[in-house]
């Protein structure tokens, strides 16, 4: 005789007074975490200057061991994730850190560590 499955609510898995993150969260949170896992790009965020300082892309492509397209493919991730703003100054691109989307990933970051304890 077959037994038919036990089906338990999702809450019933979940220790008490923990709640998942809402889907839009996570995805959200995972799409800037995949901009970051990456070790160029983490190499990137060290050697750009917060505001009002900015750098030269034809600076970043001299300190990297990387051609200058991988370069700016780095670059526009990290742009298009909020990490780096960018400013054209005749031919070349200046990039500058957002030190406040990185705190806040950080804090993002922390609250769930937080909510694993």
């Amino acid at each position: 005789m077959e037994k038919s499955p036990v089906t338990v609510p999702a809450e019933a898995c979940v220790s008490a007074g923990r709640r998942a993150l809402p889907n839009q969260v996570a995805q959200e949170q995972a799409k800037l975490l995949k901009a970051l896992a990456d070790p160029n790009r983490l190499l990137l965020l060290s050697l750009i200057p917060p505001p009002p300082q900015t750098i030269c892309v034809c600076d970043l492509t001299g300190a990297l061991e990387l051609s200058q397209p991988t370069v700016s493919h780095h670059l526009k991730v990290l742009s298009d994730n909020g990490f780096i703003s960018r400013q054209k100054k005749g031919t070349w691109v200046h990039y500058s850190l957002v030190e406040e989307k990185l705190k806040k990933t950080s804090v993002q970051l922390s609250k769930l560590a937080e909510s694993t304890s």
